[in-house]
C-alpha cells in the first residue's frame, strides 16, 4: 500500500495538524509549523513540542514540514535573502524540536540577473543555515516549474546547487510532479517515465529522493505552469498517475498531494483517487 497524504493547517494549535491528518485519512502529513504568509512566528513551547510528539507516536503518522512563502533563498535584494536565510535557519531549529525529520524548500527566484547568481545566492543560503543548526533534519530542495526566473527546474541545476554545497548529506530532493512536468519531464508514459527517472538518477541520485509532491498540472507538458489539479484532472491525467503510482521509485516514498480543495473534490477524495489508482491495473 503506498503511504499518501495531504498538507493540513496547524490553526489552533501545531498538534492539531496531527488531528487534522487523521480525520484526513493521511498516511504521512505535511504541514507549516508557522505562519507560511509572515517574517514573524511564535515560539515553540515545550509543551507544543510534547503533544505534538505524543500524537505522532500514538498515531504513527509520518510529519514533513514546509518552508513559508515569503522566503527567497535565490534573491539578490539582501534584506530579502539575508531574512529568508533565518528563516531557513528558524525553521531547521523548529522541525528538529517537533521531531519532524524532513524540510521541504523551494529554491527561489532570481529575480532577473541569472541563473548562476541565483544558484550561488542559494549555495550560500544552505550553507549558511545548516552550518548555524545541529537538528537532525534532512532538508528537501524542491525542483520547480520552469517558471520565468525561477531556480531548480532541472535536475542538472538542482545538482550544481548541491555539488557547491559543504555538507551534501544533510541535503535531499523532493520531487513534484505537476513541477516537473510544467518544465518539461514526461511522466505519462513508460517511455518518458523511464527517461526522467533515468534522468533524476544519473544528476542527483535516487537515493537522495525523500519525499513526493503527488500532484495533477492545470498546464501541460513544458508550460512552465506552476498550477496543481486534483489527481486524474490534469495533463497528467489519470493513465499518468497509474503509471507512477506503479513505479517502485514513487510507490515506495511518502506521497504528498497539494491538491486544490474545491466543489469538485477534498482532500480525503485526492487521497481515496490516489489510492484506487495505486491499486488499479495499467492500460496497454
Amino acid at each position: 500500500m503506498v503511504k499518501v497524504g495531504v498538507h493540513v493547517s496547524i490553526a489552533g494549535s501545531i498538534d492539531l495538524a496531527v488531528d487534522r491528518a487523521v480525520d484526513a485519512g493521511c498516511d504521512v502529513f505535511q504541514m507549516f509549523s508557522r505562519n507560511p504568509r509572515g517574517w514573524s512566528s511564535k515560539p515553540l513551547s515545550d509543551e507544543d513540542c510534547d503533544l505534538f510528539a505524543k500524537k505522532i507516536a500514538t498515531t504513527g503518522l509520518a510529519p514533513v514540514d514546509h518552508m513559508p512563502y515569503l522566503p527567497n533563498l535565490a534573491s539578490p535584494k539582501d534584506e530579502i535573502w539575508q531574512k529568508s536565510v533565518q528563516t531557513l535557519g528558524a525553521e531547521l531549529e523548529r522541525c528538529g524540536r517537533l521531531g519532524i525529520p524532513y524540510l521541504v524548500t523551494h529554491l527561489g527566484h532570481h529575480l532577473g540577473d541569472g541563473i548562476a547568481g541565483g544558484r550561488l545566492r542559494v549555495i550560500k543560503a544552505v550553507d549558511t543555515a545548516l552550518t548555524g543548526s545541529e537538528a537532525p533534519v534532512t532538508l528537501l530542495l524542491e525542483n520547480t516549474a520552469g517558471e520565468k526566473n525561477s531556480v531548480g527546474s532541472s535536475f542538472e541545476h538542482i545538482r550544481a546547487i548541491i555539488d557547491g554545497l559543504a555538507e551534501p548529506s544533510r541535503v535531499g530532493v523532493c520531487f513534484d510532479t505537476c513541477h516537473a512536468f510544467a518544465a518539461g519531464y514526461e511522466l505519462r508514459n513508460d517511455d518518458g517515465l523511464r527517461r526522467t527517472l533515468s534522468e533524476l538518477d544519473a544528476h542527483l541520485g535516487l537515493g537522495r529522493l525523500h519525499v513526493i509532491h503527488l500532484n495533477d498540472s492545470k498546464g501541460d507538458l513544458g508550460s512552465g505552469l506552476d498550477r496543481h489539479e486534483h489527481i486524474g484532472m490534469g495533463f497528467i491525467g489519470n493513465e499518468g498517475f497509474r503509471r507512477i503510482l506503479a513505479n517502485p521509485v514513487f510507490s515506495g516514498l511518502p506521497l504528498i498531494c497539494e491538491t486544490p480543495v474545491d466543489e469538485r473534490r477534498d482532500d480525503q477524495g485526492n487521497i481515496a483517487k490516489v489510492r484506487e489508482l495505486a491499486a488499479a491495473p495499467l492500460s496497454r
